[in-house]
Order: structure tokens, then sequence, then C-alpha cells
């Protein structure tokens, strides 16, 4: 009895041993950003410019991850990174917004928190400082997931967080001097949208102490756009998307976005097929949406940490935060961001 004995207590004290020896992996955070997709050369951007894009980048990364340092939601870091872009003249979300037809500025936003499946989206609002704040409101404190135009705008008055300006307060020498030119070459017979001329919508993705993924994306749409147009960036699995091992928010010509599912699709290729994250990311936005007609950009992120960055223009502005702790910057496409 004695010899079978002994080696079974040995077993069950080597597999104790074995047990407490292994560790779950420790929760560590990421965060990237975007800032629109498009043709931004470096002839076209002023050294001055430029300084200030890469500043307000990062002082968007800060803003996040500053969130998720102190272990906060991803949601909060999200929506903390996008009010920093939200507020700078220099992108095509909140102060930055573009005009649209009729001289005025129609917004949109959405965000989206993985491991729940909630969201929120708010479509051609006209008179909310920070689009994003509004979307998330709706998430959390509306039974609906996209509210638009005037009803999103009572629904705005209901919240009193939620801060308001005029329409006028979003124009800028910028994107006034943009619509003039969009509507002069018009008139001359050029296309109502040309590829590469509407970056500048912002996104970002984040991942909290918790494994828990979010991600968000703010726009103005497109430069003289007409008829109420809504692109992708709203569009929940369009422009912007989060499950529980993944999340994307989309830069480009949206309506190339929505029909081909592209934030979703890229997910489902890592949920589904088992796709590495850069692998679904590249596939989906180098091959899908320019076979189709589209171009611009994404960010994505997986619960793993990592990130991709692909892009089909010749620049993308970015920014990211990986769980290792290095950060960076980038523009334009020879940029390494390594």
């Amino acid at each position: 009895m004695r010899y079978f004995v002994l080696p079974l207590i040995a077993l069950v004290a080597m597999t104790a041993y074995v047990e407490s020896d292994a560790t779950p992996d420790t929760p560590r955070t990421a965060l990237v950003i975007h800032g629109g997709a498009g043709v931004i050369e470096r002839t076209a951007l002023s050294p001055e410019d430029e300084r200030e894009i890469r500043a307000t980048l990062g002082r968007a990364l800060d803003a996040g991850n500053a969130v998720l340092a102190k272990g906060g939601p991803a949601v909060d870091a999200v929506e903390a990174a996008i009010v920093v872009m939200e507020e700078s003249p220099h992108f095509n979300a909140g102060k930055g917004a573009v005009f649209n037809a009729r001289g005025g500025h129609e917004l949109d936003a959405a965000v989206m928190e993985g491991h729940t499946r909630r969201a929120g989206a708010v479509a051609g609002v006209t008179t909310v400082r920070n689009p994003v704040k509004l979307a998330r409101a709706v998430m959390e404190h509306s039974p609906h997931v996209m509210l638009a135009g005037a009803g999103a705008e009572t629904f705005a008055d209901s919240r009193p967080e939620i801060e308001r300006v005029e329409n006028s307060w979003f124009d800028t020498p910028r994107r006034r001097q943009q619509l003039e030119d969009a509507q002069a070459r018009e008139k001359k017979g050029a296309a109502l949208v040309e590829k590469g001329k509407y970056f500048g919508t912002v996104g970002a993705v984040a991942l909290d102490a918790q494994g828990h993924i979010a991600a968000a994306t703010s726009t103005g749409g497109m430069t003289n756009k007409r008829w109420g147009r809504v692109g992708d960036s709203p569009v929940i699995g369009a422009g912007t998307w989060a499950d529980e091992g993944c999340g994307v928010s989309g830069t480009g010509w949206g309506e190339f976005y929505i029909r081909n599912a592209v934030a979703h699709d890229i997910c489902a290729r890592v949920a589904y097929r088992g796709d590495a994250l850069a692998d679904a990311a590249h596939e989906v936005i180098n091959v899908i949406v320019p076979r189709a007609g589209g171009d611009g950009g994404a960010i994505a992120l997986d619960r793993k940490g990592n990130i991709a960055m692909p892009f089909n223009t010749s620049g993308m502005y970015r920014a990211w935060v990986r769980p290792d702790g290095t950060r960076g910057t980038a523009i334009f496409r020879d940029e390494k961001e390594r």
C-alpha cells in the first residue's frame, strides 16, 4: 500500500507546486489614436503646423494614458483622448470640423465598450462642443444606440454635462478656404468627393488594466457635404467597433467603410478566423477597401495590446503607447512606428 500511496502523494504535491508556480498574465494597458488619414505631404504641411499637430497628438495620448495608468476604464481613456483632439482646429472634429455645402457644420461621433457591447452614437449635431461626450451619454443614459439631427440636440438638452456652443464656434479660416476651394472645383466639373481630400477624423482605441477594450471616433464629415450626409464614424461596425478581443476606429472615405463594415470585419477576422491583428487590419484596409474604390486607414488594438495602424494614403496622423510603455507619434508613411 505504501508503495502506491507515496507516489500518489508526490504526484499531488508536484501538481500543487506547478499550479502555484503558474501565474496569470498581468493585464497591461495600451492606447492608440489617430487624427485622420489622407493626402498628407511634407511639402504641404508647414513646420509650425507639423509641430502643433504632433504636440496635440501627444497631449491626447497623455490624457488617455493618464486614465489607464490610474486603473481607469478604457471608455474613459478614449473619451479623454478624443476631447483633446476635438478642441484642436487641426483635426476634422469638434473645433476643426469642416463646412458642409450650406456653410455650416454637422458633427458625428460614436463610442463602443467591447466587453459589454454597449454603444452610443450621434449624427448631424450642430451645437455640441464635444460630440464624443454626447455619444457616450447616448450609450449610458438612453435606451438607444444612435440619435441624429434635431432629436440628438433635444437629447443633449436633457444632459446638463454636455456643453453647447453656437454653430459658428466651429468655424476656422482654413476650413472655410477648403469649402471655397471645393465649391470652385465643383463648378468646374470636379467630382463632389475627391480621394484623399477628407482626412482629419479622430479616433482612439484603448485596452485597460481589467483587459477591457473601448473604441471611439469623432468627425465633421466631408467638406461640402449635402443632404445631411452621414459617414462611417458613427455607424457601429463601419467606422467604430469594439468587442471582447479587438477594437477599431477608422478614417477615410466613409461610404466604402459602411459598405464593407470595415471596423467589424477587422475584428471578425481576429475572432472567427484567428488572424493576427496586423494581418486582419492590413487585408481590410489595404486590399478590401481599395478594391472597392475607397481609401483611408484605421487603428486597431487587441486584448494582448498588439497595435495595428494601416493606411493606404500618403499619411495618417497617429500616436500610440504600447503595453511596455514605449510611445510615439507619426504622420508620414516613411516614419517608423517602433
